[in-house]
């Protein structure tokens, strides 16, 4: 094979490069077919297109092996729970690490039953194939205790790559809101020793500040979605979470806010993307990690417009994105911070908490916000939290006489037609 400069810079970090540009390839041909044939996008969609294809290229990364070049730690995280206002107090750079391919599961399947969460697989795959330059970049993981499968796959993964776990609370209880604060307070000691900065009062509220204002421009976005003549895809709207989880975070804040300007603009000149009268449709259930686009784009191909995502790589990144802000009891005191941090964390709706019914609440909430005709809930196979959650779901959106329907699949595509047969039948029963 003819050494490039990309092939070059893979090389210095011990990356598979023959299975890398496989996953690579097969992401850019994915991305074309289901994005780039959309008409009248917005303008601002270029940057996220860009970001997006960046992943699995050296152009995506070199910015993180500069800043190890200057002595920053890079942090990979999996879930929304792991607080990067923590991890960028201490100086170091959070990048959230699940991954949405299937051509790395092959590879976890070595080591790990073909019978669980195919997210859980695809990422594992990576790192056991080294075929991600993520992972072969970070100095460590930050693990969660959300589901069985992850529990169990921290302890495999520790012989491949250091791996600080936080035990997140199955109540939502005082016990459990101590028991997180100090989970989330061992964190700061974590990054404290691996960067050897102490995170002060100052550096956690600059911290914030910046979280908060990424937080702040998506819940604009979402806001957005919300006009009867929608202004962007819900494909597009998808792809900006997820670029979010790898990029820049300042940079990325900038985008999106410039991306709802032209939105702003597109509603006040009454430039939508579908018509007014397509049936509106939220997606809730399982997250959707690039490059796991088949469910919205089969939506948006069958004459519907996604308008919300209420999952952990859509809204519930952002909730209620004010009250983290509130450290008015000691604004000085980290251990006041700290528990203020802790405490919004713990408010993110998830169905490994028992009794589960905040996460039903929001969805109606946003359902109502959002005029939905109906709702579509996505479950990853053998992802059984999301799926006995579902009863609940169904009975209360039957009982709001909104319609809603299971999708249950993986990052495959061999049930695309199926899939497609069952979506239509179901915008038959909305229309």
């Amino acid at each position: 094979m003819k050494m490039t400069a990309q092939t070059s810079e893979w090389k210095k970090i011990a990356l598979d490069v023959g299975i890398q540009n496989i996953i690579s390839d097969d992401f850019a041909k994915k991305h074309a077919m289901i994005y780039q044939g959309q008409k009248n996008r917005p303008k601002a969609m270029a940057y996220f297109d860009q970001a997006a294809l960046n992943t699995f290229k050296a152009r995506g990364v070199e910015e993180l092996i500069e800043h190890k070049k200057n002595g920053s730690k890079i942090v990979g995280t999996f879930c929304t729970f792991v607080p990067d206002e923590i991890i960028i107090a201490a100086g170091a750079i959070p990048i959230r690490l699940s991954a949405g391919t299937e051509l790395s599961i092959a590879d976890a399947e070595i080591i790990l039953p073909r019978e669980i969460c195919p997210m859980i697989k695809s990422f594992a795959g990576l790192i056991l194939a080294k075929s991600s330059p993520y992972f072969e970049l970070v100095d460590f993981l930050v693990g969660e205790t959300t589901c069985d499968g992850k529990k169990k796959v921290w302890e495999l993964l520790q012989q491949y790559i250091p791996v600080h776990v936080m035990e997140l609370p199955q109540k939502k209880v005082l016990t459990a809101r101590n028991l997180w604060a100090r989970e989330v307070f061992l964190l700061k000691e974590k990054m404290e020793i691996e960067t050897g900065n102490k995170i002060t009062a100052e550096s956690l509220t600059r911290a914030t500040q910046i979280v908060m204002a990424k937080r702040n421009a998506l819940q604009r976005l979402a806001n957005l979605r919300k006009s009867s003549l929608l202004p962007i895809s819900g494909k597009d709207a998808s792809l900006v979470y997820q670029v979010a989880f790898l990029d820049d975070i300042r940079r990325f804040t900038s985008k999106v806010e410039i991306l709802c300007d032209e939105l702003e603009k597109r509603i006040k000149e009454s430039e939508g993307v579908v018509d007014s009268s397509a049936p509106r449709i939220m997606i809730t259930g399982c997250p959707m990690v690039m490059p796991d686009w088949k469910l919205h784009h089969i939506i948006e191909t069958s004459g519907a417009v996604v308008v919300c995502d209420d999952t952990c790589s859509g809204a519930r990144c952002h909730i209620d994105p004010a009250s983290a802000s509130d450290w008015s009891a000691d604004p000085s005191d980290v251990a006041t911070q700290i528990k203020a941090l802790a405490d919004w964390y713990l408010n993110i709706p998830c169905p490994c908490f028992t009794p589960g019914y905040c996460e039903v609440l929001q969805a109606t909430q946003m359902a109502k916000d959002h005029k939905v005709d109906g709702v579509i809930y996505y479950v990853l196979q053998f992802c059984h939290g999301f799926n006995i959650e579902y009863y609940k779901f169904e009975k209360h959106f039957n009982d709001l006489g909104i319609p809603i329907f299971k999708v249950q699949s993986d990052y495959s595509s061999e049930d695309t037609g199926q899939l497609q047969t069952r979506i239509a039948a179901f915008l038959e029963i909305i229309c």
